[in-house]
């Protein structure tokens, strides 16, 4: 099977050299009695690296990756080691800090992620849209208090600092949005 150029969109996985890369962004430029340009970006399941390659003509094939996701839990962290659990079948992955990247900001124990393989083999995490976090640290919000926006920083249970609306404090669960790390809601 292959992909073709008008096929392309946002996530899909593509094997490149031997290597799964995800579709970031991509543009299809035709122009007059000229082969069309395909400029896509992608970026590698592995390492996180972005490429950019741009392909001439119509006959731009494309081979998927064989990737699956299974769900797995988060069970702790050794250093520099993150162990999965797939629910499953309770077989135990561990990732590297490489793989598992910026998703360790939001990652607790217990937190159901998707884990990522090709050729069998654990190579990454894909985070839930939202994840629920506790706020560990922030300072009180007061009344009128409002002439930046209404916001205040607040260090959440892993680290992560993120702003959020001055009637959260120490103590509370707010929702967190993994794709840009934004307060959604109190929970």
């Amino acid at each position: 099977m292959t992909i073709e150029a008008g096929d392309l969109k946002k996530g899909l996985t593509i094997e490149l050299d031997g290597e799964p890369y995800a579709v970031v962004e991509y543009d299809r430029m035709k122009m007059q009695q000229r082969a069309p340009v395909t400029r896509v970006r992608f970026r590698s399941l592995r390492t996180g690296k972005v490429l950019d390659r741009s392909f001439s003509g119509y006959d731009v094939k494309l081979k998927p990756a064989p990737i699956e996701r299974r769900e797995a839990q988060y069970l702790y962290n050794d250093g520099d080691m993150y162990h999965f659990m797939d629910t499953k079948t309770f077989e135990q992955f561990p990732l590297s800090q490489d793989r598992v990247g910026d998703a360790s900001d939001y990652l607790v124990e217990q937190t159901t992620v998707q884990l990522v393989f090709y050729k069998d083999e654990a190579i990454t995490i894909d985070l839930p849209i939202n994840v629920d976090l506790k706020v560990t640290q922030t300072e009180p919000g007061f009344k009128g208090d409002t002439a930046t926006g209404g916001g205040k920083p607040a260090t959440l249970e892993t680290g992560l600092q993120i702003q959020v609306p001055l009637f959260v404090s120490t103590g509370d669960t707010v929702r967190v949005d993994t794709r840009n790390g934004q307060y959604v809601s109190r929970v």
